[in-house]
């Protein structure tokens, strides 16, 4: 929760700024867009508050958002390698058990993403009791509230009601306890109006005018479905109550609500009585305040407000010939849409899935899916075991939620490192040898000349550093958004990416890539795959063959993250697993595999 927090902070300030989007369209285009359309202009914001709430979005829109995302996370450095794992390795894993990682950069919940959400949860929790206080009060309004009784009032209901052609019956209320006419509900609408507004209308017909005219606003609010925008704005006020910008949007998309309620009233009457229009509003103004509830439609306003909305119908009342009003509500329509497609390309920016790209996309109804029970194995470690048969064309997955959650691949993206490796001719299945750089590592095993296999075998990080630097980005971005490994994001240090969770990806994203990897479905050449299958064999017994990759992460000194990836070919048949394991203290890529054996070992798939 508290990364959520954080990230939707974040979200926050680019929301902000397409708010401040919106503003500088409303103004640039405010004479090319009818009213309606200005205030139909607020419904996109809608749409991106909406977005951080939304499942993730394709991840090549999300570069930039993981930068971001990992300026949350324990700073780390990236060029200091963990410490060998001391524990013993599996019976027969012949020497293939060195286990050196690069140190990653773990992300872990931190006090002020807590912070964060506390403030938020409570926050919140302010809001819904204004809110539940404002539905009490409402609730007190009906009950003390009393069917329309004034029959001058109630025939001109009906008129208006007739002259906009509804023909749903709306209930309409009076009542001493309300100072301003609201229009409450979306699927039982009511209209309230207070006693001391039309309790003259028998006597005066200027009177009658202005509730003539003060009914057909409400109405007006009725025919397009306020009350359910108004909700809207009600929940936008709790989810972003600490944004100013949501607030002041909130509050001029309302004044543009009532100016648009306006223009439509006006297109019912005469123009010769649109300055009587206006005139009833500043009556009402003077004996009216804004309503008690929050984001009621109702015909009154802050003096601001009404200012707006007078200039407006000295606006409408210069009045506009058929053609011109119909070529600026297509100039309206056209705008409309250029400034949706514009702002649509922060939608990215504002996915909190997105922004995290933390959850792989995992399809389960097409798969036959069995999900043992494997904590006793894992006692003392969070994480996940997938393997897929493919016999059976079955999947076990222990701990769905942690094998769809993607995290640092470590040394287990070597595997594809050497891929476009091969592929980009940095080496060849015949020539995979490369010199030692000369620099000394604590490992005694990297200081010396390294083939493809040596490298692979005893995770030799400044090997495969050497073919990223060659390969750069580009190639790097290409082939990971061919192949669909995991979030497909290379940025940052080219020597770390992989380690410093910019890339991720899950467990069950794993078993899919060997997959593919295995079937050369990888728009791979046949001769490279074959190479980089022949680097990460690993043992036989009993017949059956071991192919893997260990990957260990380290953290403030610890090692906190082991995977063990890889395929056992047995009789025909081929066992493709994934293992990810995490603890604070000893979680590396030699205990991962460990774990692996022996559960693959119960499964009667390995002799351990």
């Amino acid at each position: 929760m508290g990364d959520f927090a954080v990230q939707f902070l974040i979200s926050n300030v680019f929301i902000s700024i397409i708010i401040g989007l919106l503003f500088a369209a409303r103004h640039i285009l405010k004479n090319w867009m009818t009213s309606r359309m200005r205030y139909a202009l607020w419904f996109l914001m809608f749409g991106f508050l909406a977005v951080p709430f939304l499942p993730a979005l394709p991840p090549r829109f999300l570069q930039f958002v993981s930068w971001l995302k990992r300026l949350q996370n324990a700073p780390v450095s990236a060029g200091t390698a963990a410490k060998p794992d001391a524990a013993p390795a599996p019976a027969g894993a012949s020497g293939w058990m060195n286990d050196f990682g690069a140190a990653v950069s773990r992300k872990i919940p931190s006090g002020i993403g807590t912070l964060l959400s506390v403030l938020w949860i409570a926050g919140m929790a302010g809001m819904i009791l204004f809110l539940m206080k404002s539905a009490l009060r409402l609730y007190q309004l009906k009950k003390s509230s009393l069917p329309l009784q004034n029959p001058a009032v109630r025939r001109l209901y009906q008129n208006c009601l007739e002259e906009m052609h509804i023909t749903r019956k709306i209930p309409v209320y009076s009542t001493a306890f309300l100072k301003s006419p609201v229009i409450t509900g979306f699927f039982r609408p009511c209209i309230y109006l207070p006693i001391h507004l039309i309790s003259d209308c028998n006597t005066s017909e200027c009177n009658a005018k202005d509730i003539r005219y003060m009914l057909l606003h409400e109405l007006s609010h009725y025919r397009y479905k306020d009350c359910l925008v108004h909700s809207m704005m009600n929940a936008a006020c709790v989810l972003y109550w600490f944004n100013p910008f949501v607030w002041l949007a909130l509050r001029e998309m309302k004044t543009d609500g009532e100016i648009a309620c306006d223009t439509s009233v006006l297109k019912l009457l005469h123009p010769d009585a649109y300055a009587e229009y206006g005139t009833a509003l500043i009556h009402f103004a003077e004996k009216i305040s804004q309503p008690s509830f929050p984001y009621a439609p109702g015909i009154s306003g802050s003096m601001a407000q009404m200012t707006k909305r007078i200039l407006n119908i000295a606006d409408c009342q210069n009045g506009s010939s058929p053609k011109t009003a119909f070529r600026k509500t297509c100039y309206g329509i056209a705008a409309y849409a250029l400034t949706a497609a514009v702002l649509s390309f922060f939608i990215p920016l504002l996915s909190i899935r997105a922004a995290a790209s933390d959850r792989c996309l995992f399809t389960e109804y097409d798969k036959t899916i069995s999900y043992p029970d494997l904590s006793a194995s894992f006692d003392g470690y969070t994480g996940s075991f997938v393997l897929y048969d493919t016999k059976s064309d079955a999947w076990q997955i222990y701990n769905k939620e942690c094998a769809l959650t993607r995290i640092s691949p470590a040394s287990t993206y070597k595997i594809y490192t050497a891929l476009y490796g091969l592929e980009s001719g940095i080496i060849s299945p015949e020539q995979t040898s490369m010199k030692w750089n000369g620099r000394h590592y604590v490992y005694d095993l990297w200081n010396a000349d390294q083939t493809l296999r040596s490298a692979m075998q005893n995770s030799v990080t400044w090997y495969f550093q050497s073919i990223d630097q060659k390969a750069g980005f580009p190639v790097i971005r290409d082939f990971l958004e061919k192949a669909g490994y995991g979030n497909q994001t290379a940025e940052g240090n080219l020597s770390s990416y992989w380690a410093d969770s910019a890339l991720t990806i899950s467990p069950a994203e794993q078993v899919e890539m060997l997959i593919r990897f295995y079937n050369s479905q990888l728009d791979v050449s046949p001769e490279n795959i074959q190479a980089v299958k022949d680097s990460i064999y690993l043992d036989t017994k009993g017949g059956s063959r071991l192919y893997g990759k260990t990957g260990t992460g380290s953290s403030n000194g610890q090692n906190v993250l082991g995977w063990f990836i890889g395929y056992i070919e047995r009789d025909g048949q081929t066992y493709f697993f994934a293992t990810n394991i995490q603890n604070e203290t000893s979680a590396s890529g030699s205990m991962a595999a460990e774990l692996t054996l022996s559960i693959l070992s119960d499964m009667d798939i390995w002799q351990n």
